[in-house]
């Protein structure tokens, strides 16, 4: 299927009416959708997905009409060209793929209880209601729902309810708007609402199976986002009111449908006495993401889908700039640094990876866009660099003059940057060109070459890459004045080394602040110079240190053999973003150590040596007053002290499990995973196993769950991981939505990886059927991708996915995927032995 022709190009609908009657027993949908606009030709098409249309009206007379089922299309003949009104009824199936309109399960009291919502991203607007469903589309929208009602549900939609008559729920028309932002949703919720500064009702929904507290914190931060917002961008929020929902079954993190933002669980509703300050800093950046969306993507959208990456990218950005803004103290622009900076800088790192900016026709193919590591994490690196270039007061000028130049239509990439450009001077567009259009990135190389400081880029690879010449527009960032603001030839000599050297009286430096999406290969003496200085530095440039010194050996252009002796400088520091980089390092050492192997010895005894110090300062327990990065700090050295087999460490945390048995979700959440791990591994039963199994069906508390799911995917008892891989398929105990990640830690636990991979094998049509309609399809094969480092594996991998290769939006992964292993295997022959020497010898001093 490819739609080389937009349907919009033959009808532009100017509104819509859309009546839809809900019926959750039967789970059939009858709808009759009115729509008003101008048809350029006689012929025309509607997007349609199911529906069972049964009659096409257009201005009083029926006309005759095909269904195109290969092109989700329902082909109308009109009696002529120009203004039309076409009126069609149809019934459609309500379906339990969390696409289109569907419903939603959870437990409350006992008893399965549902709740009715909406995900129309990317293109499922068209199993709802016949439209153009394209997001230059936009429109104004009525709409009406009844449904099978029950005394206490709630109704709500991206506008306030107008009235209810005849058991029809009827909205305020909506502003001109894409297809895809259109959202309802009906059931059994609790409330929580309040009113920003400018007077927009702000309000949280969820099920009752959760507890009322747990809506506060959202209600807080979305409050909070949207006034930063309104300041930020100097553009009052475009509607009423800003609805956040929390759907049980939801496939995606979040959603930004306008004014009626839909969420997992996990990422609105906490426990403001038992969360961890990291899921609340994820929860609160995940609220600022989908409200910055709100302006950026809602009120202008990308023409097309090719620009995806403007909505998500900066939104991305925007979500660190809010919560920054509204929570200084979490220094959450941390977070971005080891979360979203190396999931950038590996993935595009890879031959073959998508450039932000991609070019796409066919629909099958919009959802393998969502390459979160590209599309959110690089997209918003580059706009992170554009701000550092700019400033706020020119990024808040030109956005400004973005939204009132673009509001309730389109925009592309050029028109974001000519509104940047005009308000800071700058060429922008030129800048952004290199970064955008092309895959990958650079690594610039810094040498003293005969006594010359010189600099050179060059495309960096991890595996086998193939050397095309690319060049970029690199802002340097550099801490010496002879080096160039942007980087755009091959190569700069920058002068006599000794002489700058001395004026500046420091290490020389590039990408200060690690802003700049490149990575810096330092010759023997500027690193030595260099790493002399690392340990007085602050935490980013120690995480730049190390995080470039891993990509160069992932990249085989140093040895990881040379990172080994590095890594005790770095063990007892108190900045948890520096710890985060240095298990990074410690967590891929693992990849040269066959299980149970002499090797891996030695690898868990230099682990407990690096961590020693930390647990017996920072121990199980939190501490009153103790600092953020030391709550940040704790989980990595929980975790290494359990890989580390650490007697104490083992010996503390069942003595904390055997205290706090009669409540295991009041346990600290910050700890409790790597509690019940410990108890699962080391003092593990059938009993245990069957309790906690049992916690996890039961229980609403996303973060007790997920704890869960850490420890009981830990077992290494081989019948018991049989009965977790048979409960992938049971959603009444794992969720569709929360399968991935059961799959992919048993798939890394040693002893479950063969039980979970032929799972996959044997069950992906089952898979396909139930999880294949949504963007997290491709991530199977991206976890899958992880785990493996064996050629055995490799042969497996290729066998099984490469007769895939052809299906619809797996190709670029499934290539890309396998030249990852390929990486990895040959990375792996070649270091291993001298990897494991230099841990042996590190471990024997």
């Amino acid at each position: 299927m490819t739609e080389t022709t937009r349907f919009y190009q033959a009808f532009q609908p100017d509104h819509y009416q859309v009546y839809l009657d809900i019926d959750r027993g039967t789970k059939v949908i009858s709808g009759k959708t009115t729509i008003s606009g101008q048809a350029s030709t006689a012929q025309i098409a509607i997007h349609q997905k199911d529906l069972a249309v049964t009659t096409v009206v257009a201005d009083g007379a029926a006309v005759p009409f095909t269904l195109d089922q290969a092109n989700d299309a329902l082909r109308i003949e009109l009696p002529q060209a120009g203004a039309v009104s076409l009126t069609i009824t149809y019934t459609a199936p309500l379906t339990d793929t969390m696409m289109g309109i569907y419903p939603s399960y959870y437990e409350l009291n006992g008893v399965k209880e549902q709740i009715i919502g909406t995900q129309f991203e990317t293109n499922a607007a068209r199993q709802a209601f016949p439209c153009v469903d394209e997001p230059e589309a936009k429109a104004t929208f009525d709409l009406a729902i009844k449904y099978d009602e029950r005394p206490g549900e709630t109704t709500l939609s991206n506008m306030p309810e107008l009235r209810v008559e005849n058991g029809v729920h009827y909205f305020e028309t909506t502003v001109k708007m894409s297809t895809y932002l259109v959202a309802f949703a009906f059931g059994e919720l609790q409330s929580k609402l309040t009113t920003t500064k400018s007077g927009v009702q702000v309000g949280v929904f969820g099920t009752k199976a959760h507890a009322a507290k747990e809506l506060d914190f959202a209600l807080d931060i979305a409050k909070r986002s949207i006034e930063f917002y309104e300041d930020f961008y100097q553009t009052p929020y475009p509607l009423p009111h800003s609805w956040q929902l929390a759907l049980p079954d939801f496939s995606a993190g979040a959603m930004e449908n306008w004014g009626l933002v839909t969420y997992r669980e996990a990422y609105l509703l906490i426990d403001p006495d038992n969360t961890a300050l990291q899921m609340k800093q994820l929860v609160a950046t995940v609220i600022a993401h989908e409200l910055a969306h709100q302006w950026f993507g809602d009120l202008v959208t990308m023409k097309w889908w090719d620009d995806l990456w403007l909505n998500e990218s900066f939104a991305n950005m925007m979500e660190y700039v809010a919560i920054d803004a509204i929570e200084p103290d979490w220094h959450v622009w941390e977070l971005f640094q080891k979360s979203d900076v190396p999931a950038a800088l590996t993935r595009d790192a890879t031959d073959g990876v998508q450039s932000v900016h991609v070019t796409v026709e066919d629909p099958a193919e919009i959802d393998s866009l969502f390459d979160g590591a590209i599309v959110y994490a690089k997209g918003a690196r580059m706009l992170v660099m554009v701000r550092a270039l700019l400033g706020d007061e020119a990024l808040r000028a030109g956005l400004k003059n973005y939204f009132a130049a673009h509001q309730y239509g389109n925009a592309t990439g050029a028109d974001l940057w000519a509104a940047l450009g005009a308000a800071s001077g700058m060429d922008v567009g030129a800048i952004m060109q290199s970064w955008l259009e092309q895959p990958g990135y650079p690594v610039v190389s810094a040498s003293v070459v005969a006594g010359q400081l010189t600099i050179s880029q060059q495309q960096f690879f991890i595996g086998a890459g193939q050397e095309s010449g690319r060049q970029w527009q690199i802002p340097l960032n550099s801490n010496y004045d002879a080096a160039p603001t942007i980087m755009t030839e091959k190569q700069v000599v920058l002068g006599d080394y000794a002489t700058l050297r001395a004026a500046t009286g420091q290490p020389f430096r590039l990408n200060v602040g690690n802003n700049s999406h490149f990575i810096v290969k330092y010759d023997q003496t500027l690193l030595a110079d260099l790493l002399q200085q690392a340990p007085a530095m602050d935490p980013i440039s120690q995480l730049q240190i190390l995080q470039d010194l891993r990509l160069l050996a992932e990249g085989h252009q140093i040895s990881y053999a040379d990172l080994v002796p590095l890594l005790p400088k770095f063990a007892n520091s108190a900045a948890s973003l520096t710890n985060a980089a240095l298990y990074r390092v410690v967590n891929n050492l693992k990849k040269f150590v066959e299980p149970d192997s002499a090797a891996e010895k030695n690898l868990q005894a230099f682990v407990d040596q690096l961590s020693a110090g930390q647990m017996a300062r920072l121990g199980w327990t939190a501490q009153a007053g103790e600092s953020i990065d030391d709550q940040m700090t704790r989980p990595f050295i929980l975790d290494a002290a359990q890989y580390a087999k650490n007697p104490q460490a083992i010996a503390a945390a069942h003595e904390i499990f055997s205290a706090n048995q009669a409540d295991l979700g009041a346990l600290p959440a910050e700890t409790r995973p790597y509690i019940l791990t410990n108890e699962v591994v080391h003092y593990g039963s059938t009993a245990l196993f069957d309790r906690l199994l049992a916690d996890y069906r039961h229980s609403a508390d996303a973060s007790y769950k997920s704890s869960l799911c850490f420890a009981l995917t830990k077992t290494p008892d081989p019948d018991l991981i049989a009965r977790l891989v048979t409960a992938f398929e049971d959603a009444d105990t794992i969720k569709p939505q929360d399968l991935r990640a059961w799959y992919s830690n048993v798939l890394n636990n040693k002893a479950g990886q063969q039980a979970a991979w032929d799972w996959l094998r044997n069950e992906w049509s089952w898979l396909e059927k139930t999880v294949g309609g949504d963007m997290e399809f491709p991530t199977y094969i991206t976890v899958t991708t992880g785990a493996f480092r064996t050629p055995e594996r490799l042969a497996e991998f290729k066998a099984f996915f490469e007769p895939k290769i052809n299906e619809s939006g797996l190709m670029r992964e499934i290539k890309m995927d396998t030249k990852v292993i390929e990486g990895r295997v040959a990375l792996i022959a070649d270091e291993q032995a001298a990897v494991n020497a230099a841990v042996a010898d590190v471990v024997a001093k």
